[in-house]
C-alpha cells in the first residue's frame, strides 16, 4: 500500500481500513441502486466520511447524482462501479447544490474524484481527477476541490483543523473548506491537523501538502503529499503549470494500459509525494556566465522520476528536460538557447568511467555530471562501474 506508507500509517492499519470498505455502508436512506451517502470506512469507532452537506438526506439529489455517475466515463472508456463508491458530501456551494463522489473504477485500477452539478433531476459530471491508488479517495485525509470561486478542500472525520497557505486558519463546515487564495501555476503549502485515531494514536500536528496551483488540467490531481517541506522549496520560484506540461518533469510520461497509452489519463510520471531538489554542478550550457544545474526528484505511483532543471545565471525561467525514472545513470534532454543537449548525471565514484561516442564534445564534464551537444542521430552512452555496466540512450529529435 503505496499511500499508506507515504500517510505514514502502517501497512496493516491501512489494510484494516481498505478491508472495511469491501462494501460501500449506507449511511442515510436510499434506492437500493443508489450510490451510498457517505463512505463505510472507519479508523477504529470513528467513521471516516460519514454523509455530510446539507443535501445529504434528500433522496432525489441523491438518485440524480447516481444517474449522473452511472453515464459517465473515464478517458478509457470504463465506468464506475457503483457498489463501492459513493458520495464523500452533497450540498449546495456558492448557491448552487454540488456533489463530491469518490468513484471505483476497476477497469484500470484507478479511483476518481468526481464534482457533479446541475438542478431539477438533471446532474452532470463537472469535473473529475484521477488517483492512481485504488482506495486512495477513502483513506486519504485532504481532497482539493475545484470551483469557481477558488480553491475549497473536503477533508474526513480525521481533520481537526486546516491551515492555508497564508499561514491562516481556514474555515471548514461540515467537512467542506472556505475558499482558498491559491494561485493558478504556483506550488503553496497547505497542512491538516489530525486527531488521534487507532491508525494514529498520537494524531499528527502537521500533515503537509503542496497545492500545485489551480491552473492544471483534469484529471490531474493538483495535492501531493510533503511531510519533511523539503517539495515546497524544490518547487520555490518554478511553474507549475510548464512542470506539468505534455514536455515538462510531472506530465511527460504517458500510462501505458496494456499495449496502449492514454494522453488523457494521469500520467505515469504525476508526482505523489518526495519531492526534493539537489544542485548537481555548474555549467554553461548558452551563452553568458556558467548556470546552476538541478536534479528534482519524486515519488510517482510506480516509481521514483527525475528531472533535469538549469538556471541560467542571467535570470529568467529554468529549463526543464522530461521525467526519467530513477536510475544509475541519468539520460535527459535539455532544449538551451535552440539547441538540444544531453545531460547525463550520477553518482560518481573513483573507479566509474563513462564512455561516449568519439569525436562527441562535453561542454561539461566533471564527475557525476557530463553534458553533450547533440545532433540528429541517436546517441547511445554507458558508465562502467565496478559491479556492472550501464547503457543509455538519448533519442534523436522527433
Amino acid at each position: 500500500m503505496l499511500a499508506a506508507r507515504r500517510t505514514g500509517r502502517t501497512t496493516a492499519a491501512a489494510l484494516a481500513l481498505m478491508a472495511s470498505l469491501a462494501g460501500c455502508g449506507v449511511v442515510t436512506d436510499r434506492a437500493p441502486a443508489d450510490l451510498s451517502v457517505g463512505h463505510d470506512s472507519q479508523d477504529g469507532s470513528l467513521m471516516v466520511w460519514p454523509a455530510r452537506g446539507s443535501l445529504a438526506a434528500e433522496a432525489a439529489t441523491t438518485t440524480a447524482v447516481t444517474e449522473a455517475v452511472r453515464a459517465w466515463r473515464s478517458p478509457l472508456d470504463d465506468r464506475a462501479y457503483l457498489p463501492t463508491s459513493g458520495i464523500l458530501w452533497v450540498g449546495e456551494v456558492d448557491g448552487a447544490p454540488l456533489a463530491l463522489v469518490a468513484a471505483d473504477v476497476p477497469g484500470t485500477g484507478s479511483s476518481w474524484l468526481l464534482q457533479v452539478a446541475g438542478e431539477a433531476g438533471r446532474h452532470t459530471v463537472t469535473h473529475a481527477v484521477e488517483h492512481t491508488d485504488p482506495g486512495y479517495l477513502i483513506y486519504s485525509d485532504v481532497l482539493p476541490v475545484h470551483t469557481d470561486a477558488g480553491r475549497r478542500y473536503l477533508v474526513s472525520a480525521r481533520v481537526t483543523d486546516l491551515t492555508g497557505p497564508d499561514g491562516e486558519a481556514v474555515t471548514i463546515e461540515g467537512g467542506l473548506s472556505a475558499p482558498v487564495a491559491v494561485p493558478a501555476c504556483s506550488a503553496v503549502p497547505v497542512t491538516a491537523t489530525l486527531r488521534a485515531t487507532e491508525s494514529l494514536p498520537q494524531g499528527r500536528a502537521t500533515d503537509r501538502f503542496l497545492d500545485l496551483g489551480t491552473g492544471l488540467d483534469a484529471p490531474r490531481d493538483p495535492l501531493v503529499r510533503d511531510e519533511s517541506g523539503s517539495g515546497q522549496q524544490a518547487l520555490a520560484g518554478l511553474d507549475t503549470c510548464a512542470l506539468a506540461g505534455d514536455e515538462g518533469p510531472f506530465g511527460s510520461i504517458q500510462r501505458q494500459f496494456g499495449s496502449r497509452k492514454s494522453a488523457k489519463s494521469v500520467p505515469a510520471s504525476w508526482p505523489m509525494s518526495g519531492l526534493t531538489i539537489r544542485t548537481v554542478g555548474e555549467g554553461a550550457l548558452g551563452a553568458g556566465p556558467p548556470g546552476e544545474v538541478q536534479q528534482l526528484t519524486w515519488e510517482a505511483a510506480g516509481d521514483e522520476m527525475t528531472a533535469m532543471l538549469y538556471r541560467p545565471a542571467t535570470g529568467g525561467a529554468p529549463l526543464m528536460s522530461a521525467a526519467d525514472p530513477a536510475a544509475p545513470l541519468q539520460a535527459y534532454v535539455l532544449p538551451v538557447a535552440g539547441q538540444r543537449l544531453g545531460v547525463l548525471s550520477w553518482q560518481s565514484t573513483p573507479e566509474d568511467s563513462l564512455s561516449v561516442p568519439a569525436g562527441t564534445s562535453r561542454l561539461v564534464d566533471r564527475p557525476g555530471l557530463t553534458v553533450l551537444p547533440l545532433a540528429d542521430e541517436k546517441v547511445t552512452v554507458s558508465l562502467a562501474t565496478t559491479e556492472e555496466t550501464h547503457y543509455r540512450s538519448l533519442p534523436a529529435p522527433q
